[in-house]
């Protein structure tokens, strides 16, 4: 077994919150807990005492009822916390002083903060203006905003009387956002007039305008005058600016007690391959399960500054604004990461004192592309976790992190999905970290691989990760889905009563976990999977490539795999330069993994949140439709892959 990478020291282990965790578990329950393996199987072998530690430890407001889960047998069917009253809001919301809540930076320069007593009273303001113009418990409210403190208030406030919060960053063409929250008929809809990104400051109302007409359900749009308070608001029904709408007579809330399950969120499936899933989420599920992943796993505290570069189209801005649960403050980030330099990210650490820093992979395997090493320019003295997710983490990218950046921290890379608004596994502030591993299994996720049989893998085998026990943070259902045949479909169909997550993954020695990436987008060659993650990590090895993206093409009864790459300016793909390619990928993985055909192009399709699409680039090539291509960031990017001459011997 390899030696850890990183390794907690005594002090981090004494006072972490898992710790005081395990020990109230072991007083009240006496399990006999010394270790987080311990902990978790406690977790699973014992659900109910498990998830009513959790409620109590993070300290849930609201009332849990006496019974913490009925048909635990049932996958789905299981029901949590079936007679609790809580709301979502209040949870967030219960510190009222001076702590800073929200720290605000643009990439233009712009700064704003927050206080926890300013925070409730600008919810107090915003949830009153949304009673008086009728917004009741299950309406929705939807966002097309960017990632401002006004965004976090207008979620609080909607959810604080019982509606259902839904968001698109607004970088989503029209299109996408009609195909989205036009099938959950929004009471109301908050936008910004304008954002930035890379220097650039683009209209949002021009869009609103065309989204409002194709939403008739939409009877008031707020405009919040980010970047364009001059705008001019005609031709967009019952527009009206945020100060104009806000009710300042207001200045406290009467939070809505609902059940467990009440929806708080509506969260969307990409939509490359169809129509958006409209995904569900209640609001208890959501908040214990974050609280959990926060407090146990990512050992949150009030004294901790949280940032987490997201768009509000991505679930980690939900996720990170339950932070506000733990009375943390939150440091928003709106625009590029990269603008006005690589270091942004950086910079914003030692400005704000970021003690966790949350980003995509592609983030960090883009800042030892372009040279960076923070240790050499940054104080980054707060710093004590990174957190990566979006795509799995390569070894080369933990290398790069303790090299060049910090070597005493955390480096957890999780993994989950908008269809649980959370984490299968993650970090662990207590364990090692392991080059190339997720920590562990998420606490109360019963992670199993499976085989294609519906059987257990062996530890190293790679196979289909799944979860074979109910989790509060389940979807309640998918809107609009009146027969739940879609929910079932997209999680149980392969194995019946089993969660299948859609990933290609296997467990180590460790009890760590390695993605290899989505097993829809798995490689078949000859009837061999493999995962394109295995490919990516030693292609993107390579100086002269930016990165890559590799899908099967349907070839001579076979599939035969093509690897498309985005090289450095000025670099042109050579015969030498693809055997070295081929090299890299023969020599560190297996023949079966060498690509056929290898194309350069000049750009990646990405989701908004910045996941490459290897479906949507697999249907292109072979001349198959693109649905809901307006999803994509890029989606100009897919005519890049039509009609390749490469492609045709």
């Amino acid at each position: 077994m390899s030696d850890p990478i990183w390794s907690p020291g005594p002090a981090r282990r004494q006072t972490a919150n898992i710790c005081r965790f395990m020990e109230l578990v072991n007083k009240e329950l006496g399990p006999g807990i010394s270790q987080y393996r311990d902990l978790h199987r406690y977790s699973i072998e014992h659900p109910a005492e498990f998830w009513r530690a959790v409620w109590e430890f993070c300290e849930v407001v609201g009332y849990p009822g006496t019974s913490v889960v009925t048909d635990i047998d049932k996958m789905p069917g299981a029901k949590w916390f079936p007679a609790a009253r809580l709301n979502f809001a209040e949870n967030l919301l219960r510190y009222r002083d001076d702590q800073t809540a929200i720290a605000f930076k643009s990439e233009t320069g712009g700064t704003a903060e927050f206080s926890y007593q300013e925070l409730y009273q600008a919810v107090a303001k915003t949830a009153a203006a949304l009673k008086a113009q009728g917004v009741a418990t299950g309406d929705r409210v939807a966002g097309y905003m960017p990632n401002l403190p006004e965004t976090v208030i207008a979620m609080l406030a909607a959810t604080s009387i019982g509606a259902i919060w839904s968001s698109c960053s607004p970088d989503f063409g029209i299109a996408g956002v009609v195909d989205r929250l036009g099938q959950i008929r929004p009471r109301v809809l908050f936008c910004a007039a304008a954002y930035s990104y890379k220097g650039r400051t683009f209209d949002c109302l021009n869009k609103v305008r065309s989204i409002v007409k194709a939403i008739p359900s939409i009877a008031k749009t707020v405009v919040v005058p980010y970047l364009n308070p001059q705008a001019k608001l005609k031709k967009i029904n019952a527009a009206v600016w945020l100060e104009d709408f806000i009710d300042n007579d207001a200045s406290e809330i009467d939070f809505a007690r609902l059940p467990f399950d009440h929806p708080v969120y509506i969260l969307y499936s990409s939509g490359t391959t169809g129509v958006p899933k409209c995904i569900t989420h209640g609001a208890g599920g959501t908040l214990i399960q974050h609280l959990k992943e926060l407090v146990l796993h990512t050992n949150l505290r009030r004294s901790d500054r949280i940032c987490y570069f997201t768009t509000c189209g991505w679930m980690m801005w939900n996720w990170l604004v339950s932070s506000l649960a733990v009375g943390a403050t939150l440091v928003l980030y709106e625009g590029s990461p990269f603008y006005p330099s690589a270091a942004a990210m950086f910079n914003l650490i030692d400005e704000f004192g970021v003690t966790v820093l949350g980003t995509g992979a592609k983030s960090i395997s883009a800042w030892e592309k372009a040279g960076l090493k923070p240790r050499e320019t940054h104080q980054m003295n707060t710093l004590v976790t990174i957190l990566s997710t979006g795509s799995p983490l390569s070894p080369e990218s933990f290398d790069y992190v303790y090299r060049e950046i910090k070597p005493n921290l955390c480096l957890s890379s999780i993994s989950g999905g908008t269809d649980i608004v959370s984490c299968f596994a993650l970090g662990c502030p207590i364990i090692p970290v392991h080059r190339g591993e997720l920590q562990c299994a998420g606490l109360g996720m019963a992670v199993e691989i499976r085989r294609d049989d519906g059987s257990v893998a062996d530890t190293d085998e790679t196979g289909e990760l799944c979860c074979a026990l109910p989790f509060p943070a389940m979807p309640i259902y998918f809107w609009g889905d009146d027969d739940g045949s879609k929910y079932t479909a997209a999680y149980f169909e392969k194995f019946p009563g089993v969660w299948a997550q859609g990933d290609f993954a296997r467990k180590t020695r460790h009890d760590g976990y390695v993605i290899h990436g989505r097993s829809d987008a798995t490689l078949n060659p000859g009837g061999v999977r493999i995962g394109t993650a295995e490919i990516y990590r030693q292609v993107e090895k390579l100086d002269e490539v930016l990165e890559s993206i590799c899908v099967g093409q349907d070839w001579d009864d076979d599939v035969r795999v093509v690897l498309f790459v985005n090289l450095r300016d000025g670099i042109e793909l050579t015969d030498e330069l693809q055997d070295r390619i081929r090299k890299s990928i023969r020599h560190n993985t297996t023949p079966r993994h060498v690509p056929a055909r290898i194309v350069q192009v000049a750009d990646i399709p990405r989701t908004i949140s910045g996941k490459i699409v290897e479906l949507a680039v697999r249907n292109v090539i072979h001349g198959r439709p693109v649905t809901n291509a307006d999803a994509l960031a890029n989606p100009e990017a897919l005519d890049l892959y039509r009609g390749l001459p490469e492609l045709e011997t």
